[in-house]
């Protein structure tokens, strides 16, 4: 495991050279997180308490969406693109015959990115966030810690995602496709656009069933106070079930296409 926590401090570290690029996307989050806090501040003064939420938490919910954008790459463009990059051009033979677990390895790092990009990119917009709007900041700590685990799980949840579909390179040659799809999926139903709790009917049950519910929309809930008690242990239980699920598919794929190396090499 000592391996792991190298590759997961060297992926923070990596991440952390880009200070312009940091700095760039921080502003850009904190620029978006405006617009949208204006028209949802629009939207419920049309429709107070849609989706159960009043005006501050709905404001809330916009600069949280802002923070963890990069942190649960819920529009894509993570390490799946230099994964697919290897695939398309065989370097991948290469890590899959090295004494480490090609999922863990880049599990591992995706944790270190993840944690630079919610100190990077996340603290920044909701402090000026906090400061421009009246936002519902939770008052006991635990909700916060509460919050973060939803957050490592939501991490979790996104990068099993992504793994699998930067395997998909092995059969397409080029999972540009498959990541675009993703990233339509990702941003649309982890909340991203707006809450799930909005969405109607059959939609809106379909929509908080996904995965990617558990990349936005179940750690804003957590922090906004709406999962406490029971409801708090089944959203861990339903982010858990959907990380073990994802990933336990993702070493399924990726069984099959070290076979398929090892059968090509020989």
């Amino acid at each position: 495991m000592r391996l792991y926590a190298v590759v997961a401090v060297g992926g923070f570290r990596r991440y952390a050279t880009y200070r312009v690029e940091t700095l760039a996307g921080a502003f850009t989050n904190t620029v978006f997180g405006f617009i949208l806090a204006y028209t949802f501040t629009a939207l419920w003064s049309e429709r107070p308490h849609l989706g159960g939420y009043d005006l501050s938490q709905a404001v809330t919910f916009v600069w949280l969406g802002q923070a963890l954008l990069m942190t649960c790459v819920m529009m894509g463009g993570g390490f799946e693109d230099e994964l697919i990059e290897r695939i398309r051009t065989g370097d991948i033979a290469v890590d899959l015959y090295r004494p480490a677990d090609l999922q863990l390895w880049w599990l591992a790092g995706d944790l270190g990115r993840a944690a630079f990009h919610l100190l990077g990119r996340g603290i920044f917009p909701m402090v000026i966030g906090s400061f421009a709007f009246d936002l519902a900041l939770p008052a006991n700590p635990l909700t916060w810690v509460a919050f973060l685990v939803a957050v490592a799980l939501g991490v979790v949840v996104s990068f099993a995602i992504r793994f699998m579909v930067a395997l998909s390179a092995f059969w397409l040659m080029d999972g540009a496709g498959t990541a675009q799809i993703t990233m339509l999926l990702g941003t649309f139903f982890s909340g991203m656009l707006l809450p799930l709790n909005i969405f109607p009917g059959l939609l809106g049950e379909v929509a908080r069933a996904l995965p990617w519910s558990s990349l936005l929309q179940i750690p804003a809930d957590i922090f906004l106070g709406r999962r406490t008690g029971w409801d708090l242990v089944t959203a861990y239980a339903f982010q858990a079930a959907w990380a073990l699920a994802l990933l336990a598919a993702g070493r399924a794929l990726q069984s099959v296409a070290t076979r398929r190396v090892v059968v090509q090499g020989g």
